[in-house]
């Protein structure tokens, strides 16, 4: 039987949003980040990363430096017995047109195949809009977080948007609990 998942947007979503990460030293988490995937991990959900990182094809840093901060985030969450169940990204910048490059749903897509996930029993979380349009794209519900860039982009473009988050929350420890309760409904 197919599982839930929940797909994660990565800058400012997991980590302090901070433009391009061009060494894994730079690669902060924000508070309660940890102890929210725990939580989705203790509730049976699957957590999944999905992050658009252009960096690369725009030459700010090497391919491999994601993989390197990706390991980063493995360790940092492991050290507080967190863990993913995946971690998808887009190396295209934005003229590419490639189906992977977010709001297009490819990353997610990929990741539910691989890893037998029910896109309709699942959640997209993040702090642009676009991870709102990635989830309605890719059939699961958008959550919206006000860190990084969220509580601005809430406040000054929310009303203009086409597709309006299922839930808005503080932070990722919020919508994880919002999430965990919604499941059971």
């Amino acid at each position: 039987m197919k599982e839930s998942a929940v797909f994660l947007d990565r800058d400012g979503t997991i980590n302090e949003e901070m433009g391009y990460i061009n060494h894994p030293s730079r690669f902060v988490l924000l508070p309660r980040t940890a102890a929210a995937i725990k939580r989705l991990n203790e509730a049976g959900v699957k957590v999944v990363v999905v992050t658009n990182q252009s960096g690369a094809a725009r030459g700010y840093f090497p391919a491999d430096l994601v993989e390197e901060v990706h390991a980063r985030l493995r360790q940092l969450l492991a050290a507080q017995g967190a863990h993913l169940d995946g971690i998808y990204a887009c190396l295209h910048g934005p003229e590419d047109g490639c189906a992977c490059r977010k709001p297009q749903p490819g990353l997610i897509l990929q990741a539910a195949g691989e890893l037998d996930i029910d896109l309709s029993r699942s959640y997209v979380v993040g702090d642009r809009y676009k991870d709102i349009q990635t989830g309605t794209n890719a059939g699961a519900k958008g959550i919206f977080v006000l860190t990084g860039y969220g509580r601005g982009e809430y406040q000054h473009f929310g009303h203009t948007w086409a597709v309006q988050p299922a839930h808005i929350a503080e932070d990722l420890l919020d919508a994880a609990e919002w999430i965990i309760n919604d499941l059971k409904k």
